[in-house]
């Protein structure tokens, strides 16, 4: 168990934490705003809502060909908001009324979800939500480019990475917890894909900011990774 005498985070910080997927970025986040009294935004979320939206509505089909101007349509009255369910900065998003937090977490949606957010339309129209939240700073924010694109000079940028095959069974255990009964070649696929997708998107592709200090958690507990955060802002 992680304990610590916990270093002071000065008041209005801005926390970039960037990475690939599956590596643990909103868990990792969620953690720290609890623990240090930050707000959390899962800027993920936002991509896969856009995605689920998208799906349901016929806007995207099953290969991922797109109705651009149906798209830009929706995007003009479409509502995402995050709604606090608990202390420490924990939300859950919703489609207006809608709590969509566990639909956008399914595998139909994690394949959408990379070339939704490779078009510029989207990542503006998330990016206007992002700016909005992180005004008044005192946030962590988990995504690709928080800290290359939407708070470029945060006071902590975090890069975080694992390898393929380490994500994609935390990935599989994570959908078995709910009940699904996932394939692991599918699931591993699926990673490869979005990790190619966001590394070689045209708008924002996933990069580590020059100053953005690396954590690759392959081996590490999330009791480590706690431990190294504090260990990091102890030190800055």
């Amino acid at each position: 168990m992680f304990v610590a005498c916990m270093t002071m985070i000065k008041e209005g910080t801005i926390i970039a934490v960037d990475g690939h997927s599956s590596t643990g970025k909103s868990t990792f986040a969620k953690l720290i705003a609890s623990r240090y009294g930050l707000i959390y935004v899962d800027t993920g979320a936002l991509y896969r809502g856009v995605a689920l939206f998208a799906s349901e509505n016929s806007i995207i089909d099953c290969e991922n060909r797109i109705d651009e101007q149906a798209l830009n349509r929706a995007l003009k009255v479409l509502k995402l908001l995050f709604r606090p369910t608990g202390p420490g900065g924990a939300s859950e998003l919703y489609l207006g009324d809608r709590n969509i937090e566990r639909e956008i977490r399914t595998l139909e949606v994690s394949s959408k979800v990379s070339f939704i957010a490779s078009l510029p339309i989207v990542r503006s129209f998330v990016d206007n939500i992002l700016s909005n939240y992180g005004k008044s700073g005192g946030v962590i924010m988990d995504g690709r480019d928080i800290g290359t694109v939407v708070f470029p000079n945060a006071d902590i940028k975090i890069f975080m990475t694992a390898s393929a095959e380490v994500r994609a069974m935390r990935r599989f255990r994570e959908m078995e917890a709910k009940g699904e009964r996932p394939d692991y070649d599918k699931v591993l696929a699926n990673v490869r894909e979005r990790d190619y997708l966001d590394e070689n998107r045209e708008a924002a592709p996933l990069r580590r900011a020059s100053d953005a200090i690396l954590l690759d958690n392959s081996n590490m507990s999330i009791e480590d990774q706690l431990q190294w955060f504090e260990e990091l802002i102890a030190k800055s």
